[in-house]
């Protein structure tokens, strides 16, 4: 097994944009899922104009995982170099990403540099693509939550990959927990994930960074717990904004805000609750890795180049 020196900090080099037509690779870096809802989910990237190369080896179950972790990180990789394949977008969440990261060639996949898309679990993939390889990830969905999803996730996905101007969302409905303005590289993903990251060489460097988090089913004190532990290990240090994505069965609204505050109450960071993305619907897709700003008064969040090269 290849042994690495800890992760540089995000690149920002932005991959091609994607075109209509373009083909996306399918992986499963994680868990097994249901065919049924895997199918539905390519019948709707079919119908946004994209084909698809689905391997054999997607179907492969180990327990609670999509086949064991030599073989998923292998069918994974000969998705990525297969030049075909404009694009990788993962299958399901649920547990695996992080076992399977030793055994990626990130050298390899940075020479062919291409759109990766996913969240929940795959945060831990997208930070080590994404500091590996020096490449813009994306926080959006997965193939499986694709069958259900709304117009606007469709929408904000298609937005971000096929576009090359800036991309903005606002958080109409959300919260200021803290105003101000900040500028910084877009980082973070499922907070669990992260804090699960730390220590290893894979841990994403935050600092300078607008950090957006989200979760799912974490009960306010383990949020709590998790975000303490960001912060004790330093790993916090340098951020410059906070935004809070959708914590769905995470107890209230008001809960997060609170633990948030709480927990960054000697910093003067802008913390912004309340955007559409991670374990909800809309699930709107967000660009890691490249320059963005932060506005949480006005609840705001801004990419101001193009997430993607024209």
């Amino acid at each position: 097994m290849a042994q690495h020196p800890p992760a540089p900090r995000p690149g920002a080099r932005k991959p091609a944009r994607l075109r209509p037509g373009a083909v996306i690779g399918i992986t499963a870096p994680a868990s097994p899922f249901e065919p049924e809802i895997f199918q539905a989910g390519l019948d709707v990237l079919r119908e946004l104009g994209f084909e698809m190369v689905v391997p054999e080896g997607v179907f492969a179950r180990l327990r609670y995982f999509a086949g064991a972790d030599a073989e998923r990180a292998a069918v994974f990789e000969r998705v990525w170099l297969d030049d075909r394949v404009d694009a990788v977008m993962c299958a399901r969440g649920g547990y695996g990403c992080l076992r399977m990261l030793p055994f990626l060639n990130y050298p390899a996949m940075a020479a062919r540099p291409k759109p990766l898309i996913g969240y929940s679990d795959v945060t831990a993939l997208l930070a080590a693509v994404g500091g590996r390889c020096g490449l813009v990830t994306f926080h959006g969905p997965l193939v499986t939550t694709l069958a259900h999803a709304s117009e606007r996730t469709l929408q904000s996905l298609r937005d971000v990959l096929l576009s090359s101007v800036p991309a903005i969302y606002s958080a109409e409905a959300g919260a200021t927990v803290r105003a101000g303005k900040a500028a910084g590289i877009m980082c973070g993903g499922n907070l669990s994930t992260l804090a699960h990251l730390v220590g290893t060489p894979f841990m994403p460097d935050l600092r300078g960074g607008i950090l957006f988090l989200e979760d799912r089913g974490e009960a306010p004190y383990r949020v709590d717990r998790m975000l303490s532990h960001l912060k004790a290990a330093g790993c916090l240090d340098g951020v410059r904004g906070l935004v809070l994505g959708s914590f769905e069965d995470c107890g209230t609204p008001s809960d997060i805000c609170g633990i948030a505050a709480d927990v960054l109450r000697d910093t003067e960071i802008p913390i912004l609750a309340g955007l559409e993305a991670g374990h909800t619907d809309p699930n709107l897709t967000l660009p890691l890795g490249v320059e963005a700003v932060l506005d949480a008064g006005a609840r705001t969040l801004r990419v101001d180049a193009g997430t993607c090269e024209p």
